[in-house]
């Protein structure tokens, strides 16, 4: 968790400076570009943990005990 966070909050301080790079007008300290990094790093993670949830319902429980 604690690796996890902290990659995370590189992560959105990494696309922040992005940002702001790309919008000259922006500066890296800017709470819209903390924000929108924040919300991108929390959408991918949401992304990564809802495709393998749903394709974990799709399997039948009993098959998968049968095969192991």
């Amino acid at each position: 968790v604690l690796l996890g966070s902290a990659l995370g909050l590189l992560g959105a301080a990494g696309l922040a400076r992005f940002l702001a790079s790309a919008m000259p007008g922006l500066s890296s300290n800017s709470v819209v570009a903390i924000a929108s990094a924040t919300l991108v790093l929390i959408a991918v993670a949401l992304l990564a943990c809802w495709l393998p949830a749903r394709h974990a319902t799709r399997i039948n429980p009993l098959d998968a005990l049968r095969t192991e």
